[in-house]
């Protein structure tokens, strides 16, 4: 399909349904989570990767979010996964979340759903359902699907069409566990780098709970507009990836470890914020770093600087 035969497609489609409208309407079947998010209009969570280089491990991840004074926690799944192979259990883990005042708003898995080997994208599909069972009992009811697999310079450009087939699969085991996998835009990736590819796939597979995730440093890097972000509705749009980044290096040479607090950079975060929550909009806002400077430092330190920075930067956009 070429790019006028796409972009009718659009048209025809209506990209800006499925959700996907600016219109804050629920769509059926809303979940908890989707719930938890309206009640609190504007929430913060942590993504343990922010100090995943202090490898304080999960449960002290978890006390530090909410001694800060978090809503949530964004953990990954490979964490999770070392937790219970170290003898934890899930309904531990969910009842540690809980009990300090948090819950699982997202997480961050790997499956390789978009792979264009039909076995291994197979094998993808399955640990995906794994994941998300065990996500959905720790209490979590989201999941991060980023095109791991069909990113890198070595992989092929795919049709949209195709990778809307293939991320329709991934909601349908999603449906099946009650969990809801977030199309997650990657800037530097050979594909799904840009808001207007998430944006047509999430549409296009009809979906009624279609759900993007998004983030400042992706959106920048892949060199989309941010005034793209006006189009998606608060069910289209849940959670959010907080973040910012500086003036150098030059966008197609940055690099996750130059992600920086929110405020710290140049991006024009009043009117990211502007469009992810004014007018009484709902998002959960996500603090997701690799900056190898902050590993150097406590973590704690990190974990609260970074809340205290997300939430400056909502005040400066007028937004508390």
């Amino acid at each position: 399909m070429n790019l006028v035969d796409r972009r009718q497609a659009m048209l025809q489609s209506g990209v800006v349904v499925a959700g996907l409208a600016i219109s804050g309407q629920s769509s059926v079947n809303a979940s908890p989570a989707q719930n938890s998010v309206t009640a609190g209009r504007i929430r913060y969570c942590l993504n343990t990767s922010t100090i995943r280089g202090q490898k304080v491990g999960l449960e002290q991840e978890i006390a530090m979010a909410a001694a800060a004074g978090y809503d949530g926690i964004e953990p990954w799944i490979p964490n999770i996964r070392d937790y219970l192979k170290n003898g934890g259990t899930a309904e531990d883990l969910g009842k540690r979340i809980a009990d300090a005042g948090l819950t699982v708003d997202s997480a961050i898995g790997f499956a390789q759903w978009i792979h264009p080997d039909d076995s291994r994208r197979a094998n993808a599909l399955e640990e995906a359902r794994r994941d998300m069972d065990m996500l959905r009992m720790i209490g979590g009811t989201r999941l991060a699907a980023p095109p791991v697999g069909a990113h890198s310079g070595n992989s092929p450009v795919l049709d949209l069409d195709v990778v809307t087939e293939r991320f329709a699969a991934l909601q349908k085991i999603g449906d099946d566990s009650g969990v809801i996998p977030q199309l997650e835009v990657w800037g530097f990736s050979t594909n799904l780098s840009r808001l207007g590819e998430v944006a047509y796939v999430a549409a296009q597979t009809g979906h009624p709970q279609s759900c993007l995730l998004l983030d400042t440093y992706h959106i920048h890097r892949g060199g989309s507009e941010f005034g793209g972000l006006s189009v998606f509705s608060d069910e289209a749009l849940q959670v959010f990836h907080m973040n910012d980044y500086p003036a150098n290096p030059r966008r197609e040479e940055l690099k996750d470890a130059d992600r920086v607090y929110p405020g710290d950079g140049i991006a024009p975060m009043d009117a990211i914020l502007q469009a992810l929550a004014g007018g009484g909009r709902s998002i959960t806002l996500s603090l997701e770093l690799f900056n190898p400077t902050y590993w150097m430092e406590d973590a704690a330190d990190v974990v609260k600087t970074g809340l205290q920075k997300m939430q400056a930067s909502v005040k400066r956009a007028g937004l508390a």
